[in-house]
């Protein structure tokens, strides 16, 4: 008898949605390395880096030297993407080379923390726009979902009812804000081996770029050039990632869907050609990099040709519209939420996204 109880026991159950999408991925080769593209695209971004230092060299005390701070800002938030991936573990097959990678594209060249963001983007991939879990919506100066309080103040209730409207302004001070987040969580950790790496590289980048700024363009440009170049980064990051999930359901705490529907429901990719995927970093194929974040970038065009048909076969909304809308949708929802701030919060998936059985 108990033989056949621990046979029961180790029978395996039967295969969710995840695993068939999974295993029909894996035999298109689709979770394979693709060392050729990554190659060419960071010795793209490594020459385009090379040739907007050289300009502003060669520029020297002017204040064209700020559209050389907009391309720099250009150039560094695709060197994010390229972070981005490592991070992922899409680069390389070895955990160490990506590490490495990551810490290169993303602290060095970028100037943003590698173990902070990992931390935090984490997080994110495994309970995106869920309430306590996704750090991506925890209530800031923006409010992704109503909180149960509306602001004392009756300017604080006028900018809440419109903070759609403020989201954009807001974003030219998103890159100075990840800078400061980095410094914080590598002088945290700055204990640990790994920690103290990180703030060593991070000061020493900073130190070598806030140096060479005045020497070239004196002070007062110098002041401004570093303003353009980080408005730059955070608008252009911003507008990346906020179509990916915002304005989609928001899952209260108890909410426990399984792993296909968690991704999808709550992330939307955006239509386009490769000039999009170039610009968005292929993060506008949001929904296949959420349910495979380890796929190489370039892959992630193919997968939308296996994964869009089988979640409309098992009835999972597959949500894709234009960036121009997504924008308007972001805008919307955020003043939705500003003008039902003391609304209890209602979760407009929770039946929907209980796992099956």
């Amino acid at each position: 008898m108990s033989t056949a109880v621990s046979r029961a026991a180790r029978r395996p159950g039967p295969p969710t949605d995840y695993s068939v999408l999974l295993r029909s991925v894996q035999q298109a080769g689709l979770m394979g390395r693709r060392y050729t593209y990554y190659a060419v695209k960071a010795a793209g971004l490594a020459a385009a880096l090379i040739a907007v230092l050289a300009v502003f060299v060669v520029i020297g005390d002017s204040w064209w030297q700020l559209l050389v701070a907009a391309a720099l800002g250009v150039v560094l938030a695709q060197f994010g993407f390229l972070g981005h991936d490592a991070a992922h573990r899409q680069i390389f097959r070895s955990g160490k080379a990506n590490d490495r990678a990551a810490l290169v594209l993303g602290t060095v060249v970028s100037g943003m923390s590698a173990a902070w963001w990992n931390s935090k983007h984490n997080r994110h991939h495994a309970a995106p726009n869920q309430i306590g879990k996704d750090p991506d919506i925890d209530p800031t100066v923006l409010h992704w979902y109503p909180t149960g309080s509306a602001p004392r103040s009756r300017l604080g209730r006028f900018l809440r009812a419109r903070q759609g409207w403020w989201f954009f302004p807001l974003l030219t001070l998103e890159g100075a804000n990840l800078h400061v987040q980095s410094f914080r969580t590598s002088s945290r950790r700055a204990a640990g081996r790994r920690g103290f790496v990180e703030i060593t590289l991070l000061t020493a980048r900073w130190g070598v770029y806030l140096t060479m700024l005045p020497i070239v363009v004196g002070p007062v440009k110098a002041a401004a050039f570093l303003g353009v170049q980080l408005a730059v980064v955070g608008v252009y990051l911003g507008c990346t990632f906020a179509p990916n999930h915002k304005g989609m359901p928001v899952l209260p705490p108890e909410a426990r869907p399984d792993f296909l529907r968690r991704q999808v429901l709550t992330s939307r990719n955006i239509s386009g050609n490769r000039l999009t995927s170039f610009l968005m970093g292929g993060l506008n194929y949001q929904i296949e990099h959420h349910l495979f974040p380890s796929m190489p970038r370039p892959n992630l065009r193919r997968a939308q040709r296996i994964v869009r048909p089988f979640c409309t076969a098992n009835s999972v909304t597959y949500t894709e519209t234009t960036l121009r809308r997504s924008y308007g949708i972001v805008i919307r929802h955020l003043n939705q939420v500003g003008l039902r701030a003391a609304d209890p919060f209602q979760c407009p998936l929770v039946t929907g996204l209980r796992p099956r059985t």
